[in-house]
């Protein structure tokens, strides 16, 4: 498996921007699909969006689409989340993860193998 840091979190005004960075070690990150989930108290973790593992596919849900972006490096073996224009709504601890296999867009949190611990993000108003 591989082995991954999110770091980048923090507290943002509404409309403010972070990006977050998922670094991966241990294997060949190039080899991994790379999803973005967050998770908000009282709530079911929820996808956010992934990433191919050559960076050519991506996909957003409709509650990030237009304000966020999934990138990666796989030269530094690094993905990233940015994220715009930031709503209170999207308060969450935020988990980056790697999935071996074939890239078809949407995933479910029980498709990915290895997780990491998660990175908070507090937007106040």
């Amino acid at each position: 498996q591989v082995q991954l840091v999110e770091s980048g979190g923090g507290l943002v005004q509404a409309g403010g921007s972070l990006r977050l960075s998922c670094a991966a070690s241990g294997r060949t990150f190039s080899a991994y699909v790379t999803g973005w989930f967050r998770q908000a108290p009282g709530k079911e973790r929820e996808f956010v969006g992934s990433i191919s593992q050559g960076g050519t596919s991506i996909y957003y849900e409709d509650s990030v689409k237009g304000r966020f972006t999934i990138s990666r490096d796989n030269a530094k073996n690094t993905a990233y989340l940015q994220m715009n224009s930031l709503k209170p709504d999207d308060t969450a601890v935020y988990y980056c993860a790697a999935h071996l296999g074939v890239y078809r867009a949407h995933y479910y949190a029980s498709d990915f193998d290895s997780w990491g611990r998660g990175t908070q993000v507090t937007v106040s108003s």
